[in-house]
């Protein structure tokens, strides 16, 4: 069986994602998670973040001529939606990649912030520290010419990198994204999405609360790896698919990594899974880091808006009449 690079990845999202209209903020609303969240790297493992490091990719398309900005949802580290220990002493910077590199550069395609992972040309950085100017408010990075993206043969649209990195201290950045046409409020990109290989984020506090995150399924996987850290013992994980109708996952403990295992049947391929976080009980500022790789321990990027739209299971599938 031939393997599946991480470009075929994102070479069928550009095919898919560029016949229709997607939205723009992250988390998305399919996803129901309450925040990103990049921890100060003085910051304890215990607290869900496990290297202190968040980077997400988006795509433009290629016809696109109208710039486009980043907002951020309070990217300062002091207010009432951020994890603050003792006095607040923490700082986060923003930086947006383009150009070549930005994307193929294969160590920007790493759980791990490792090597060269921010490759490409720097088209903004932004460090946000304690204050309270853009508390529960939006700060707008822009505006980004479509075209300074990474451009690659055969691939109808430009891709840039946002790289989120907490610096010094031990508090905890709880923050929002929008890729917005329109600098002074959220307006999508037709035709653009965004994805990651490593995503670190806030689950909700609420008994029954349940959170997704949408890896899509291509050619040649039978089998996928969920690593899972620091989920706090704070409920199940259900995985929902075209075939699947729901296989059960227990949780794994504070600071440490659980691994989930599962098939990928015939079914299944060039869709979107949905892998689910339910809450059974409450757990204050629980934050877990997951990634995702196939059989061959290739990672495989997941979506905020899921590729063919949210997975719905169809019972008729593997049901053979009796003889």
């Amino acid at each position: 069986m031939k393997i599946i690079s991480r470009v075929q990845y994102i070479s069928l999202f550009t095919m898919v994602c560029l016949n229709n209209l997607f939205s723009q903020p992250l988390p998305s609303e399919d996803e129901s998670i309450p925040f990103v969240v990049t921890f100060s790297k003085g910051a304890s493992l215990k607290y869900g973040d496990d290297d202190f490091t968040q980077t997400f990719f988006f795509v433009i398309p290629e016809n696109t001529a109208k710039p486009f900005f980043i907002r951020i949802f309070d990217p300062e580290t002091s207010g009432k939606h951020d994890e603050i220990y003792g006095p607040t002493n923490s700082k986060t910077r923003f930086s947006v990649y383009g150009g070549k590199g930005a994307f193929t550069e294969k160590d920007a395609q790493n759980e791990n912030p490792k090597g060269n992972f921010k490759s490409g040309v720097s088209l903004a950085s932004k460090i946000f520290e304690g204050g309270t100017q853009f508390e529960d408010t939006w700060y707008v990075m822009g505006p980004f010419n479509p075209k300074e993206g990474e451009i690659r043969p055969n691939e109808p649209g430009y891709v840039f990198k946002l790289v989120i990195e907490g610096l010094e201290g031990d508090d905890g950045n709880l923050y929002k994204l929008f890729f917005s046409s329109e600098q002074n409020s959220n307006v999508k990109v037709e035709g653009a999405n965004s994805f990651c290989y490593e995503y670190t984020f806030r689950l909700s506090d609420i008994v029954k609360s349940v959170s997704h995150i949408y890896p899509f399924v291509p050619k040649g996987v039978v089998g996928c790896k969920v690593s899972v850290f620091d989920y706090d013992d704070a409920g199940l994980i259900r995985v929902v698919s075209i075939a699947k109708k729901g296989e059960i996952f227990t949780s794994g403990t504070e600071g440490e990594w659980s691994l989930i295992e599962f098939p990928i049947v015939e079914e299944e391929i060039n869709t979107s899974i949905d892998i689910q976080f339910i809450n059974q009980k409450a757990v204050k500022n629980n934050n877990v880091a997951v990634y995702i790789k196939n059989q061959y321990g290739e990672l495989m990027p997941f979506y905020t808006a899921p590729i063919g739209g949210v997975p719905k299971y169809k019972y008729k599938i593997g049901v053979k009449p009796k003889n």
